[in-house]
């Protein structure tokens, strides 16, 4: 039987509105099962060329549009919380205001979650400017005994590419306030929480990372994500003191070695191995 479900976008200020416009068409209009309802949560004020972009695709929506106006600017994970409470729907797709989507990927997603999986990511393709000149290809673990294996030590779903029950996410408390960690925080507690998980290896976003993608992928504002995501594993039993000090020594050490080797590091180890290492390679909002 197939379910309905509710895309959910996320919109602030720091989003280009040729690339809105794109990610829309793609996941809105181009889709061969096109979401039954449409949520954008609107983080903060935005600019007229973009709230303009927005009033335009919402006026010609295939499906209906819920516009969540949220008056101040409270952060990814926040906004993706109060979206969620106004989701018609317990599916719910996640789409990011800059990515494309593949006009398959809500047909070949849905039937998975439909046979009884609460979270369903798959590959991405990674970009700068065009599609058409992919950098990287970001693979994840498949099998779920992997991919619960696997989150004890990296992020195993592609958060641009989930399709997840709410239910699934509630449970387990919902996003919380970790910049740049917050959807791999959610993802851990939803598998210990017994989320049924699963992944297809074909990719179905590409996901634009801009230039500098890799310098993003370190520093010291990452660094002090991923301690703060490691001891908040540490803190609710998701990960034993071995592994604890295991992960802040290596995925620590990839945010602060030099960018050339990290760039080395990730496409020798973790783009095409599924892995999910990197963290966010977009802006803090």
């Amino acid at each position: 039987m197939t379910q309905p479900f509710s895309l959910l976008m996320p919109l602030w200020s720091g989003d280009d509105p040729g690339f809105f416009r794109l990610a829309w068409q793609s996941t809105v209009v181009d889709q061969t099962r096109r979401p039954d309802e449409v949520v954008v949560v609107q983080d903060g004020p935005i600019g007229t060329a973009l709230g303009d972009t927005l009033a335009e695709l919402v006026a010609a929506s295939p499906v209906p549009v819920q516009h969540l106006l949220l008056e101040d600017n409270v952060g990814l994970g926040p906004a993706l919380d109060r979206g969620l409470a106004a989701c018609s729907h317990d599916v719910v797709a996640r789409m990011d205001a800059d990515d494309v989507s593949l006009p398959q990927r809500f047909a070949v997603q849905l039937p998975l979650i439909e046979a009884g999986a609460d979270i369903v990511g798959s590959a991405l393709l990674e970009f700068v400017d065009d599609v058409d000149q992919v950098d990287e290809v970001r693979i994840p673990p498949t099998d779920p005994e992997w991919i619960r294996s696997a989150a004890r030590f990296r992020d195993p779903f592609n958060h641009p590419t989930v399709v997840y029950r709410r239910q699934a996410v509630l449970r387990a408390g919902g996003y919380q306030a970790l910049p740049l960690m917050e959807d791999y925080l959610l993802f851990a507690r939803m598998l210990a929480t017994g989320a049924e998980p699963a992944n297809v290896a074909e990719p179905l976003v590409y996901y634009r990372v801009g230039a500098g993608a890799y310098a993003r992928r370190g520093g010291f504002a990452l660094l002090r994500s991923e301690v703060a995501l490691q001891r908040a594993f540490r803190a609710q039993g998701l990960t034993t003191r071995r592994e604890y000090v295991r992960n802040l020594v290596v995925r620590g050490g990839y945010r602060l070695v030099p960018t050339r080797l990290r760039r080395l590091a990730y496409r020798r180890l973790i783009a095409h191995r599924g892995y999910g290492l990197a963290g966010s390679t977009k802006p803090d909002r």
